[in-house]
Protein backbone atom coordinates (compact mmCIF):
# COMPACT_ATOMS: atom_id res chain seq x y z
CA UNK A 1 0.00 0.00 0.00
CA UNK A 2 1.61 3.49 -1.12
CA UNK A 3 2.35 6.07 1.80
CA UNK A 4 0.21 8.62 2.38
CA UNK A 5 1.67 11.97 2.64
CA UNK A 6 0.37 14.60 4.79
CA UNK A 7 0.88 18.09 5.91
CA UNK A 8 0.07 19.64 8.98
CA UNK A 9 -0.77 23.53 9.33
CA UNK A 10 -0.31 25.49 12.64
CA UNK A 11 1.97 24.50 14.99
CA UNK A 12 0.71 25.54 18.46
CA UNK A 13 0.44 22.86 20.97
CA UNK A 14 -2.38 20.57 19.15
CA UNK A 15 -0.43 20.63 15.92
CA UNK A 16 2.27 19.60 17.65
CA UNK A 17 0.25 16.85 18.88
CA UNK A 18 -1.04 16.08 15.50
CA UNK A 19 2.22 16.39 14.02
CA UNK A 20 3.66 13.70 16.42
CA UNK A 21 1.43 11.32 15.68
CA UNK A 22 1.37 11.46 12.36
CA UNK A 23 4.70 10.86 12.40
CA UNK A 24 4.64 7.85 14.08
CA UNK A 25 2.21 5.81 12.28
CA UNK A 26 3.13 3.30 9.89
CA UNK A 27 2.47 3.91 6.36
CA UNK A 28 2.12 7.27 6.89
CA UNK A 29 4.46 9.74 6.25
CA UNK A 30 4.78 13.85 7.78
CA UNK A 31 5.64 15.22 4.40
CA UNK A 32 5.19 19.02 5.02
CA UNK A 33 4.74 21.73 7.68
CA UNK A 34 3.17 25.33 7.49
CA UNK A 35 3.49 27.58 10.36
CA UNK A 36 4.52 31.43 10.83
CA UNK A 37 7.11 31.13 13.28
CA UNK A 38 10.34 29.66 11.48
CA UNK A 39 12.17 28.72 14.74
CA UNK A 40 9.35 26.34 14.97
CA UNK A 41 9.67 24.67 12.33
CA UNK A 42 13.12 24.33 12.45
CA UNK A 43 12.75 22.52 15.29
CA UNK A 44 9.54 20.31 14.28
CA UNK A 45 11.61 19.64 10.62
CA UNK A 46 14.60 18.00 12.56
CA UNK A 47 13.00 16.14 15.21
CA UNK A 48 10.64 14.90 12.58
CA UNK A 49 12.58 14.83 9.64
CA UNK A 50 9.92 16.78 7.21
CA UNK A 51 11.00 17.34 3.90
CA UNK A 52 9.31 20.64 3.51
CA UNK A 53 8.62 23.49 5.57
CA UNK A 54 6.39 26.37 4.62
CA UNK A 55 5.45 29.77 6.36
CA UNK A 56 2.58 30.02 4.15
CA UNK A 57 -0.57 27.68 3.96
CA UNK A 58 -1.19 28.70 0.85
CA UNK A 59 2.48 27.90 -0.16
CA UNK A 60 2.10 24.41 1.27
CA UNK A 61 -1.09 23.27 -0.66
CA UNK A 62 1.30 23.83 -3.78
CA UNK A 63 3.36 20.74 -3.05
CA UNK A 64 2.04 17.75 -5.29
CA UNK A 65 3.12 15.27 -3.36
CA UNK A 66 0.42 15.77 -0.63
CA UNK A 67 -2.38 13.82 -0.27
CA UNK A 68 -4.16 15.04 2.89
CA UNK A 69 -3.66 17.82 4.85
CA UNK A 70 -4.26 18.27 8.56
CA UNK A 71 -5.52 21.98 9.68
CA UNK A 72 -4.45 23.33 13.14
CA UNK A 73 -4.94 27.10 12.03
CA UNK A 74 -6.65 29.75 14.31
CA UNK A 75 -10.66 28.79 14.44
CA UNK A 76 -11.29 32.10 12.24
CA UNK A 77 -9.18 30.56 9.35
CA UNK A 78 -11.04 27.21 9.25
CA UNK A 79 -13.49 27.25 6.62
CA UNK A 80 -11.35 29.38 4.07
CA UNK A 81 -8.23 26.50 4.71
CA UNK A 82 -10.65 23.69 4.34
CA UNK A 83 -12.00 25.50 0.72
CA UNK A 84 -8.28 25.94 -0.38
CA UNK A 85 -7.03 22.12 0.44
CA UNK A 86 -10.28 20.62 -1.31
CA UNK A 87 -9.37 23.10 -4.45
CA UNK A 88 -6.02 20.98 -4.26
CA UNK A 89 -8.44 17.84 -3.81
CA UNK A 90 -7.08 17.06 -1.19
CA UNK A 91 -8.41 14.75 2.08
CA UNK A 92 -8.78 17.01 5.03
CA UNK A 93 -8.41 16.61 8.74
CA UNK A 94 -9.74 19.74 10.42
CA UNK A 95 -9.43 20.44 13.91
CA UNK A 96 -12.65 21.82 15.72
CA UNK A 97 -14.55 24.40 15.60
CA UNK A 98 -15.61 23.80 11.69
CA UNK A 99 -15.78 27.65 11.57
CA UNK A 100 -17.00 31.00 13.82
CA UNK A 101 -19.59 31.96 10.77
CA UNK A 102 -23.08 29.82 10.31
CA UNK A 103 -23.23 31.02 6.93
CA UNK A 104 -19.79 30.42 5.84
CA UNK A 105 -19.84 26.98 7.41
CA UNK A 106 -22.62 26.52 4.93
CA UNK A 107 -21.51 27.16 2.51
CA UNK A 108 -18.22 25.69 3.02
CA UNK A 109 -20.26 22.63 3.41
CA UNK A 110 -21.46 22.78 0.08
CA UNK A 111 -18.41 23.14 -1.11
CA UNK A 112 -17.01 19.80 1.08
CA UNK A 113 -20.30 17.82 -0.38
CA UNK A 114 -18.97 18.59 -4.50
CA UNK A 115 -15.82 16.57 -3.49
CA UNK A 116 -14.97 13.16 -3.23
CA UNK A 117 -12.64 13.59 -0.65
CA UNK A 118 -13.13 12.44 2.91
CA UNK A 119 -13.36 15.36 5.64
CA UNK A 120 -13.11 14.34 8.97
CA UNK A 121 -13.70 16.85 12.63
CA UNK A 122 -11.42 16.87 15.19
CA UNK A 123 -14.15 16.23 18.25
CA UNK A 124 -11.81 13.98 19.44
CA UNK A 125 -13.44 12.90 22.84
CA UNK A 126 -15.72 10.33 20.62
CA UNK A 127 -12.40 8.71 19.89
CA UNK A 128 -12.00 8.32 23.79
CA UNK A 129 -12.23 4.98 25.50
CA UNK A 130 -14.28 5.95 28.69
CA UNK A 131 -16.88 7.57 26.22
CA UNK A 132 -17.03 4.99 23.78
CA UNK A 133 -17.31 2.84 26.62
CA UNK A 134 -20.37 5.26 27.95
CA UNK A 135 -22.02 5.40 24.77
CA UNK A 136 -21.97 1.50 24.20
CA UNK A 137 -23.31 1.09 27.39
CA UNK A 138 -25.96 3.59 26.55
CA UNK A 139 -27.09 2.33 23.39
CA UNK A 140 -27.81 -1.04 24.49
CA UNK A 141 -30.38 0.47 27.59
CA UNK A 142 -27.72 0.06 30.15
CA UNK A 143 -29.18 2.65 32.11
CA UNK A 144 -32.55 3.12 30.52
CA UNK A 145 -33.47 6.35 29.06
CA UNK A 146 -31.15 9.39 29.47
CA UNK A 147 -33.32 11.96 31.44
CA UNK A 148 -30.22 14.28 32.11
CA UNK A 149 -26.21 14.77 31.10
CA UNK A 150 -23.99 17.38 32.93
CA UNK A 151 -20.96 18.21 31.43
CA UNK A 152 -17.60 19.57 32.35
CA UNK A 153 -14.82 21.22 30.88
CA UNK A 154 -12.41 23.21 33.23
CA UNK A 155 -8.95 24.58 31.89
CA UNK A 156 -5.85 24.60 34.64
CA UNK A 157 -6.24 28.05 36.17
CA UNK A 158 -2.30 27.76 35.53
CA UNK A 159 -3.06 28.48 31.84
CA UNK A 160 -5.36 31.58 32.80
CA UNK A 161 -2.53 34.01 32.28
CA UNK A 162 -1.50 32.80 29.34
CA UNK A 163 -4.77 32.47 27.46
CA UNK A 164 -5.58 36.39 28.68
CA UNK A 165 -2.27 37.22 26.68
CA UNK A 166 -3.61 35.29 23.80
CA UNK A 167 -7.76 36.48 24.50
CA UNK A 168 -6.44 40.07 23.37
CA UNK A 169 -4.12 39.26 20.37
CA UNK A 170 -6.60 36.95 19.08
CA UNK A 171 -10.02 35.79 18.90
CA UNK A 172 -10.93 32.25 20.09
CA UNK A 173 -14.44 32.40 19.36
CA UNK A 174 -15.76 33.05 22.78
CA UNK A 175 -15.92 30.83 25.91
CA UNK A 176 -18.49 28.42 24.48
CA UNK A 177 -17.34 28.18 20.85
CA UNK A 178 -13.57 27.47 22.22
CA UNK A 179 -14.13 25.54 24.62
CA UNK A 180 -17.58 24.26 25.16
CA UNK A 181 -18.54 23.11 21.67
CA UNK A 182 -16.66 19.36 22.48
CA UNK A 183 -19.60 19.58 25.12
CA UNK A 184 -21.90 20.54 23.06
CA UNK A 185 -20.96 17.10 20.62
CA UNK A 186 -20.68 14.66 23.19
CA UNK A 187 -24.52 15.85 24.54
CA UNK A 188 -25.70 15.24 20.74
CA UNK A 189 -23.29 12.28 20.24
CA UNK A 190 -24.62 10.74 23.58
CA UNK A 191 -28.39 11.35 23.13
CA UNK A 192 -28.64 10.82 19.11
CA UNK A 193 -30.91 14.54 19.60
CA UNK A 194 -30.21 17.85 18.86
CA UNK A 195 -30.53 20.98 21.28
CA UNK A 196 -33.30 23.01 20.97
CA UNK A 197 -33.05 25.92 23.61
CA UNK A 198 -30.17 27.33 25.64
CA UNK A 199 -29.83 29.50 28.82
CA UNK A 200 -26.22 30.56 29.44
CA UNK A 201 -24.48 33.02 32.47
CA UNK A 202 -20.99 33.13 33.21
CA UNK A 203 -18.44 35.40 34.82
CA UNK A 204 -14.73 36.69 35.55
CA UNK A 205 -14.23 36.60 38.84
CA UNK A 206 -10.51 35.10 38.62
CA UNK A 207 -9.58 37.26 35.01
CA UNK A 208 -11.36 40.61 35.24
CA UNK A 209 -9.67 42.06 32.30
CA UNK A 210 -11.70 39.01 30.46
CA UNK A 211 -14.70 41.08 29.90
CA UNK A 212 -12.56 43.63 27.93
CA UNK A 213 -12.36 41.34 24.64
CA UNK A 214 -15.77 39.91 25.65
CA UNK A 215 -14.26 36.38 27.08
CA UNK A 216 -15.55 34.59 29.87
CA UNK A 217 -13.56 32.69 32.32
CA UNK A 218 -16.52 30.96 33.97
CA UNK A 219 -19.25 29.73 32.13
CA UNK A 220 -22.89 27.79 32.15
CA UNK A 221 -25.69 26.59 30.31
CA UNK A 222 -28.54 25.23 30.79
CA UNK A 223 -30.21 23.07 27.69
CA UNK A 224 -33.44 21.43 26.97
CA UNK A 225 -32.84 19.08 23.83
CA UNK A 226 -35.74 17.89 21.48
CA UNK A 227 -35.98 14.76 23.24
CA UNK A 228 -36.76 16.32 26.53
CA UNK A 229 -33.55 15.96 27.71
CA UNK A 230 -31.97 18.06 30.11
CA UNK A 231 -28.28 19.02 30.02
CA UNK A 232 -25.75 21.28 32.00
CA UNK A 233 -22.79 22.45 30.49
CA UNK A 234 -19.93 24.08 32.70
CA UNK A 235 -16.57 25.32 30.85
CA UNK A 236 -13.89 27.32 32.89
CA UNK A 237 -10.69 27.98 32.95
CA UNK A 238 -10.27 27.87 36.97
CA UNK A 239 -9.10 24.43 37.64
CA UNK A 240 -6.73 24.35 40.68
CA UNK A 241 -6.15 20.96 40.46
CA UNK A 242 -5.38 20.63 36.70
CA UNK A 243 -7.69 19.59 33.72
CA UNK A 244 -10.78 18.62 34.86
CA UNK A 245 -13.47 17.23 32.10
CA UNK A 246 -16.28 15.04 33.62
CA UNK A 247 -19.45 13.74 31.98
CA UNK A 248 -22.76 12.28 34.31
CA UNK A 249 -25.24 10.85 32.28
CA UNK A 250 -28.49 10.00 34.40
CA UNK A 251 -31.08 7.66 32.94
CA UNK A 252 -34.38 5.58 34.04
CA UNK A 253 -32.30 3.02 35.35
CA UNK A 254 -29.36 3.85 36.20
CA UNK A 255 -26.20 6.70 35.66
CA UNK A 256 -22.57 7.25 34.48
CA UNK A 257 -20.00 9.10 35.49
CA UNK A 258 -17.40 9.37 32.88
CA UNK A 259 -13.74 10.82 34.93
CA UNK A 260 -15.94 12.32 38.28
CA UNK A 261 -11.84 12.50 39.12
CA UNK A 262 -9.59 14.21 36.51
CA UNK A 263 -7.45 11.26 37.61
CA UNK A 264 -4.00 11.03 35.94
CA UNK A 265 -3.44 7.10 36.93
CA UNK A 266 -3.95 4.35 39.54
CA UNK A 267 -1.80 5.87 42.29
CA UNK A 268 -2.74 7.00 45.25
CA UNK A 269 -0.12 9.26 47.47
CA UNK A 270 0.20 9.06 51.28
CA UNK A 271 2.26 12.08 52.24
CA UNK A 272 1.90 14.90 54.67
CA UNK A 273 -0.69 16.12 52.70
CA UNK A 274 -2.98 13.01 53.15
CA UNK A 275 -4.05 10.65 50.93
CA UNK A 276 -4.01 12.12 47.28
CA UNK A 277 -4.68 11.24 43.84
CA UNK A 278 -2.62 12.72 41.30
CA UNK A 279 -4.85 14.89 38.65
CA UNK A 280 -4.36 14.81 34.79
CA UNK A 281 -3.04 18.52 33.97
CA UNK A 282 -3.77 19.38 30.83
CA UNK A 283 -5.61 17.96 27.68
CA UNK A 284 -2.47 16.70 25.88
CA UNK A 285 -2.13 13.98 29.37
CA UNK A 286 -5.88 13.40 29.33
CA UNK A 287 -6.81 13.01 25.56
CA UNK A 288 -3.59 11.78 24.36
CA UNK A 289 -5.13 8.12 23.32
CA UNK A 290 -8.03 9.68 21.80
CA UNK A 291 -6.03 12.05 19.32
CA UNK A 292 -4.06 9.18 18.34
CA UNK A 293 -6.90 7.30 17.23
CA UNK A 294 -8.96 9.91 15.71
CA UNK A 295 -5.74 10.45 13.11
CA UNK A 296 -5.94 6.90 12.58
CA UNK A 297 -9.48 6.62 11.87
CA UNK A 298 -8.87 9.15 9.27
CA UNK A 299 -6.06 7.24 7.52
CA UNK A 300 -8.65 4.79 7.83
CA UNK A 301 -11.73 6.49 5.66
CA UNK A 302 -9.18 7.37 3.25
CA UNK A 303 -7.60 3.65 3.21
CA UNK A 304 -11.09 2.24 2.30
CA UNK A 305 -12.78 5.42 1.16
CA UNK A 306 -15.75 5.62 3.76
CA UNK A 307 -16.76 8.39 5.27
CA UNK A 308 -16.05 9.10 8.60
CA UNK A 309 -18.55 9.24 11.57
CA UNK A 310 -18.03 12.77 13.01
CA UNK A 311 -19.57 14.93 9.75
CA UNK A 312 -19.08 18.51 8.61
CA UNK A 313 -22.96 18.61 9.39
CA UNK A 314 -21.65 17.38 13.36
CA UNK A 315 -19.22 21.22 12.99
CA UNK A 316 -21.79 23.45 11.66
CA UNK A 317 -24.56 21.76 14.72
CA UNK A 318 -21.92 22.63 17.28
CA UNK A 319 -21.02 26.22 16.00
CA UNK A 320 -24.90 26.66 16.35
CA UNK A 321 -25.30 25.60 19.56
CA UNK A 322 -22.45 27.44 20.96
CA UNK A 323 -23.91 30.87 19.04
CA UNK A 324 -26.88 30.63 20.55
CA UNK A 325 -24.92 29.83 24.44
CA UNK A 326 -23.17 33.24 23.47
CA UNK A 327 -26.34 35.07 22.94
CA UNK A 328 -27.95 33.72 25.12
CA UNK A 329 -25.53 35.18 27.60
CA UNK A 330 -24.98 38.78 25.86
CA UNK A 331 -28.33 39.09 25.94
CA UNK A 332 -29.35 37.84 29.18
CA UNK A 333 -32.71 36.13 28.06
CA UNK A 334 -33.02 31.87 26.73
CA UNK A 335 -32.52 31.86 23.21
CA UNK A 336 -34.03 28.69 20.82
CA UNK A 337 -31.54 27.34 18.59
CA UNK A 338 -31.95 28.09 14.87
CA UNK A 339 -30.75 25.46 12.47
Amino acid sequence: METLKIGVAGLGRLGLIHAENIYNMKGIELTAISNLDEKINKKVKEKYKVPYTYTSYEDMLENPELDAVCIVTPSGFHTEHIRLALAKNLHIFCEKPIGLDVEDIKNTIKVIEKHDRIFHLGFMRRYDEDYLYAKELIDNGGIGDISLIRSYSIDPIQELDSFVNFAKKSPSGGLFLDMSVHDIDVIRWLTNSEISTVWATGNNKAAPELSEVNELDMGTVTMKLENNVTALLVAGRTASHGYHVETEIIGTKGMIRVAAAPEKNKVTVFNEHGTVRPSSQHFPERFARAYENEIKDFVRCIRENKPPEVTSLDGLRGTEVALACQKSFNENKLVDVKY
